[in-house]
C-alpha cells in the first residue's frame, strides 16, 4: 500500500480541487510541459509562494462570423462599364512587346 502524499504550498507542483497549482519557478523550468496540458484542457494556476497569481488555460478556438451578404448596397455605384476600365491602355502594352 502507497503511503498518501500530504501536499503543502511549498512543493513545485501540488492539487486543489482538481487544479494543477503550480510555484512559479516550476512554472518557468516546465513552462513547455505546462502549455501543453493547458492547450489539452488542464487548468493550471501559477502561484508565488502559495498564492495564486495566475491561471494558464488554452484559448477558445476563434470562430469567424460570416458576414450577411449586401451591407453595401446603396452606398456607392458600380460603372456599367467598370471591367472595361483601362482596357485600351492594357492592349497597348501588351501590343508594345
Amino acid at each position: 500500500m502507497c503511503p498518501v502524499r500530504n501536499w503543502t504550498k511549498l512543493d513545485p507542483v501540488y492539487m486543489v480541487a482538481g487544479m494543477s497549482i503550480v510555484n512559479i519557478h516550476e512554472a518557468k523550468t516546465q513552462l513547455s510541459r505546462y502549455v501543453d496540458q493547458a492547450a489539452a484542457g488542464e487548468e493550471i494556476i501559477i502561484a508565488r509562494s502559495g498564492k495564486p497569481v495566475a491561471r494558464l488555460v488554452a484559448l477558445a478556438p476563434k470562430t469567424e462570423k460570416t458576414r450577411p451578404l449586401g451591407l453595401g448596397v446603396g452606398r456607392f455605384i458600380m460603372p456599367e462599364d467598370f471591367d472595361a476600365f483601362g482596357r485600351n491602355e492594357i492592349a497597348e502594352r501588351f501590343d508594345q512587346s
